[in-house]
């Protein structure tokens, strides 16, 4: 600490209000030392102690029938049949990876799969919701490279797949790019492992890397807005090794099958402050510390120093009794530093020791159940009016519109991103951003089953209306799972958004997750798991609202899956849904018509379960061999991606050039394109079901058509679609 500055001038330099001082003063009846008041402030960070956010995260649905942990821990877990449990999470690493792209991306990586390991699953599928800025922007050529490298780098070093994921584009992301990453990992239903430590006594050991100077303060600079000089703090940024993250999933799995496992966590956000506190507060136990016995990797560093590390690839383990010699063994099998570096206590307070000196000594209460909560002051977002669909002209040209739209930068393919990532590692990959499908699908290995996998948001519409679009959120992740033919089971989230504490973006906030929890709670799609990254904005410009949800369904049967590449020449194109001619921020608007404005789609939840179930009985009836849920682009966008992935030319029904574009264009909810080789059973059973069903097309030549409005080749088509990311990075 510099001699020049007081605690007070020091505490607000690591984000804590005046009035949080304040209430670190009351705690603790003295000043802090720096240890001490560094502890406090990432525990308190927004990272950490979801100070803003926690009053309305109560809001969401987290149990049901298949929940077997939901929020509090390192990842949530649900039952999936036979005594297999799926473990999974999302998390951002957004200001790292602005900041230092390859290795924020990286170690957001490694930092998500930590989280599912640490509850004894193996990771089996990664993905990642990715929110750049403008295309032309001078940043974003640099920022797509090294996320997509990093990610790319770490994941296929260590060996798990990464088989789904999204990728956007909007000025609006130009300050703050978003990269949110999610792990899905599988285990046995009775061999879960939690992080509160059962008792005092018990050793408290550190394994995996040596720790470093890397990263100290990164809780607390992911819990603040950017300005002009945040590039210069790349050291609060990790560095990642995923060879050393193989060797610590192989070792810490090995150590919970040899049952020594009391409590474990990973060192994540807060390194070993947040891990220690972690264990110690879930379990009402106190701990003590020796900050000499630490791993360290350079010379000199203080208990401050080693305490705010991130540094990688570390845990921390509470041991039974007598077993400290069974830990060492493996951990020497698989070449990681380990020590015990201190025990439980029945103290309940955090008590640290270097040098031979008390150099922290608070209650654990403060930091861990006592955080600051703030009910911040919110206002009703501003709300767009619905456009009427008649108000909306049509394309003054109908092959640039249907060109604009299918090839812009949100619905372009991405596949330059995806192949840099391996896809098929652990050889159980049946469905990825290859095959054309709504979702990824990994297969339980051994068995049956398969996973289904997927990652949404289309922050347009939370932007326009953050309830319907929360809705919406949740919506589409729950369709992508039926439109593969898997029954949803529950969801993890990652609620980006700007500033809490302008009521503004908090109105937004609130909105957003007043929705979501509707659409769970209608649709049975628990929230299991999450995350919130707040503060995403620079010099008070916030990103678009992004609450993106990750969502895991099961196939009870593998075999029995579709995507939208099966459609076959000949077949019928059938629309099963209404269209009622929602344009409002819809991509047409946007990118035909350089608006951005209009209420979004209204989601009917109801229509929406009703919908996907009729669509999923079918599927598993063995009666539908391609389906894609419509989204982005409306029927053009959900037609043209069966055309290029089937690699079959398609004609659509729509001839009037007076009101083509709202059936071909809309964004309507609760909708799916499926193709048959005779539609009437199927459109009779819809009616029987109280559904909207109708043929909007056929699956015929080598072009994409539509009457006489446009006549694209197939090859054209695809030329344009697959050349826009190339281009892009090629600049």
């Amino acid at each position: 600490m510099s001699a020049s500055k007081s605690m007070a001038e020091l505490a607000a330099e690591y984000g804590l209000s005046p009035a949080e001082y304040q209430v670190v003063l009351d705690r603790l009846g003295r000043e802090p030392n720096d240890v001490e008041l560094g502890v406090f402030s990432v525990m308190w960070s927004e990272h950490c102690s979801y100070k803003s956010s926690k009053v309305h995260l109560g809001k969401f649905p987290t149990k049901g029938p298949r929940v077997i942990c939901g929020p509090g821990e390192n990842a949530g877990v649900i039952d999936i049949d036979d005594g297999d449990a799926c473990i999974f999470k999302m998390e951002s690493h957004n200001h790292p990876s602005y900041i230092e792209p390859y290795q924020g991306a990286a170690t957001g990586v490694g930092g998500i799969m930590r989280d599912v390991f640490t509850m004894g699953a193996r990771p089996v599928a990664l993905l990642n919701a990715l929110r750049f800025g403008d295309p032309e922007h001078e940043k974003t050529r640099r920022l797509v490279t090294g996320v997509v490298s990093g990610i790319g780098g770490y994941g296929n070093c260590v060996g798990v797949p990464t088989v789904a994921g999204e990728t956007n584009f909007h000025r609006g992301y130009n300050g703050n790019i978003l990269v949110n990453a999610m792990c899905v990992g599988l285990a046995r239903a009775d061999s879960i492992f939690y992080s509160a430590a059962p008792g005092p006594g018990l050793s408290v050991v550190y394994f995996g890397s040596k720790t470093g100077r890397d990263g100290i303060h990164g809780a607390t600079m992911s819990s603040a807005e950017f300005d002009d000089e945040s590039e210069s703090k790349r050291p609060t940024v990790q560095v990642g090794d995923p060879f050393a993250e193989k060797l610590l999933i192989e070792a810490t799995l090995e150590l919970m099958a040899s049952g020594a496992v009391a409590a474990i966590q990973d060192m994540g956000a807060a390194g070993l402050t947040s891990s220690s506190v972690e264990m110690a507060g879930k379990g009402g136990v106190g701990i003590e510390l020796d900050m000499d016995a630490v791993p360290q990797r350079e010379t000199g560093m203080t208990a401050y120093e080693m305490m705010l590390s991130e540094s990688q690839e570390r845990m921390l383990a509470v041991l039974k009794p007598g077993r400290e010699e069974d830990g060492y063994r493996i951990f020497k099998k698989w070449g990681l530093d380990a020590a015990v570096i201190g025990r439980t206590t029945d103290t309940g307070r955090l008590v640290l020791n270097h040098h031979g000196k008390v150099v922290c000594d608070v209650p654990l209460a403060p930091l861990f159940d006592d955080a600051p909560l703030y009910d911040r002051p919110w206002v009703q977002p501003e709300l767009h009016p619905r456009i009427d669909p008649k108000d909306v002209p049509a394309p003054d040209s109908w092959p640039d519109a249907v060109l604009n739209v299918v090839c812009c930068p949100d619905m372009a393919s991405k596949r330059w991103l995806w192949e840099q990532y391996d896809r098929h590692v652990m050889a159980d990959t049946l469905h990825d951003s290859a095959t054309g499908a709504d979702a990824g699908v990994v297969r339980v290995h051994g068995t049956d089953k398969g996973l289904a996998v997927t990652s949404d948001c289309t922050p347009r519409y939370v932007q326009n209306d953050p309830y319907e679009g929360g809705k919406q959120c949740v919506a589409e992740a729950w369709r992508n799972l039926t439109a593969v033919g898997s029954r949803p089971i529950a969801i993890t989230d990652n609620l980006n958004f700007g500033n809490p504490q302008r009521p503004e973006i908090m109105g937004q906030i609130v909105r957003a997750i007043d929705g979501m929890a509707e659409a769970c709670r209608v649709l049975d799609f628990p929230v299991v798991s999450g995350n919130v990254s707040l503060y995403n904005e620079t010099n008070g410009v916030a990103i678009p609202p992004t609450p993106t949800v990750g969502a895991v369904g099961l196939l009870p049967n593998y075999d029995v899956t579709v995507g939208f590449g099966g459609m076959a020449e000949g077949e019928t194109l059938v629309l099963i849904g209404e269209t009622r001619g929602e344009l409002g921020a819809s991509l047409y608007l946007r990118e035909v018509l350089g608006r951005e404005d209009g209420a979004p789609p209204p989601v009917d939840l109801a229509l929406e379960r009703k919908t996907g179930d009729f669509v999923r009985e079918r599927i598993e009836a063995g009666a539908l061999t391609c389906v894609h849920d419509l989204s982005d682009g409306g029927l053009i966008g959900a037609a043209a991606d069966i055309a290029l992935a089937s690699d079959c030319g398609i004609e659509l029904d729509a001839t009037s050039a007076e009101h083509a574009h709202i059936l071909l264009f809309a964004e309507d909810q609760a909708r799916y394109l499926v193709a048959v080789a005779d539609p009437s059973t199927l459109i009779a059973e819809a009616q029987a079901a109280g559904l909207h069903a109708s043929v909007v097309g056929r699956a015929r030549g080598r072009d994409f058509m539509s009457g006489d409005l446009f006549r694209i080749p197939l090859d054209h088509l695809r030329e344009m679609h697959e050349g826009w990311m190339p281009n892009l990075i090629q600049g």
